[in-house]
């Protein structure tokens, strides 16, 4: 039988059933409440009073900067100790940072003092990467990751839904930042508190005396993957060129008029669809051509970043955002599997820490392209040129890496070194 999410042998509720997995799925799920609520705040806020989209994009650089310092780091502090204890300790730091942008907000300190607790924010997340996304792949097999990653995307998403609405509701109610930010603290409580559950795996055994070369191990690995590579350069520049959630509070306030509230609508719509993608993945065989599939969704992402740029209807706008969410879910849940199928564990963490560079860096440098290049050209000059982007990105990879189209079920591939199935292209 063709190979999918959800194999012959594991029933599509398998992962969700394991306590563990249920565990981390909540925690991490009002992790990313809180998180939702604290971006769509610092949007608004920020927007609010300055009124300037090179603001908004100024956001996404703040947050990138400790992102690429930290990276190295971080992927090692991944492989070197308990992977759980180091979640724990970024997102209390997480925690931190959103009590001081509660009081920066009370407080109605300068703009930048909001800038400098955003970079604290951006150490945060780089630190909280590769931990977080390695803990679960230690404690399931090559079979169970990818009908797992559906779920965890489920409650992912979920939580990506309710945040920005939740954060909406509360500055409409009452009027500031403040108390979403704690509520977004919160949220970051709740995961350490999920976490100190589990248990904290050992590091994964070495050989040998330690280097300064095990730091860039990740590199030497992506560089023997190209097919990865492919994959996270894909995500990369698409998002890079196609992403419009950076200039959500404009669109909101000066296009569709839809006010804070709308504004979390329009920022849930994307997650919406995630969401939806993700429960219908769990029920999905395995896809023969993966790599095909990645470069369709792309393109449809693109497709529907340009609709929404060029629609001034607020439901037609949803509905563009509800559908650049399920494409990039279905991006999402193979670049996932396949990053973590193909790495041993004792390199998941510096792995995962360069593959969110390049997840972070489209993320947070696309926000800083989209703020900037809506600043000199409009915001929907802006969305729409960048939905153009990424249709080119996606003939490009298609071009330079003809591997990944032929890309075969990810669930036959193997780690490197180990034998790899025929499908895995040469």
């Amino acid at each position: 039988m063709s190979a999918g999410l959800a194999s012959p042998a594991l029933d599509a509720f398998a992962a969700i059933r394991l306590p563990f997995v249920r565990t981390f799925a909540l925690g991490r799920g009002a992790a990313v409440l809180g998180r939702q609520i604290l971006s769509v705040t610092i949007g608004w806020q920020l927007y609010e009073r300055t009124h300037d989209p090179w603001a908004l994009g100024l956001i996404g650089l703040f947050e990138l900067l400790p992102v690429l310092l930290l990276m190295l780091p971080a992927g090692n502090a991944a492989d070197r100790f308990p992977r759980r204890n180091v979640a724990m300790f970024s997102h209390a730091l997480l925690a931190l940072a959103a009590l001081g942008l509660m009081a920066a907000s009370y407080y109605r300190a300068k703009v930048e003092v909001i800038y400098a607790l955003l970079i604290l924010v951006g150490a945060a997340r780089a630190i909280a990467a590769p931990s977080v996304s390695t803990i679960i792949p230690q404690l399931l097999s090559t079979e169970q990751l990818a009908n797992a990653n559906a779920w965890l995307a489920s409650s992912y998403q979920l939580a990506s839904i309710s945040g920005p609405a939740l954060g909406g509701v509360i500055i409409g109610a009452s009027g500031s930042a403040t108390w979403a930010y704690l509520s977004a603290a919160l949220g970051q409580f709740v995961f350490v508190a999920m976490l100190l559950t589990l248990p904290a795996q050992p590091p994964p055994p070495r050989a040998g005396q330690r280097s300064a070369q095990e730091l860039f191990a990740g590199f030497a690995f992506i560089r023997a993957n190209p097919v990865f590579l492919a994959a996270i350069l894909l995500d990369l520049f698409a998002v890079l060129f196609g992403g419009a959630v950076a200039l959500l509070p404009i669109f909101a306030k000066d296009i569709l008029h839809a006010g804070p509230v709308g504004l979390g609508w329009l920022r849930a719509a994307p997650s919406l669809g995630a969401l939806l993608m993700a429960l219908i993945l769990t029920r999905l065989p395995h896809w023969q051509r993966p790599g095909r599939v990645l470069l369709i969704t792309v393109a449809g992402y693109g497709l529907a970043t340009i609709g929404f740029g060029l629609s001034h209807n607020l439901w037609l706008s949803l509905v563009c955002l509800f559908f650049t969410g399920v494409f990039d879910e279905i991006s999402v849940v193979i670049r996932l599997t396949l990053e973590q199928v193909l790495t041993p564990d004792a390199l998941r963490g510096r792995v995962s820490a360069l593959h969110y560079v390049f997840i972070g860096f489209s993320n947070e440098l696309g926000g800083f392209e989209s703020g900037a290049t809506a600043a000199l050209f409009g915001p929907i000059a802006s969305v729409v040129g960048g939905g153009i982007g990424a249709f080119v990105v996606v003939g490009v990879v298609a071009l330079c890496w003809p591997a990944l189209e032929r890309l075969g079920p990810l669930h036959t591939l193997a780690p490197l070194g180990k034998e790899v199935s025929d499908t895995m292209p040469q």
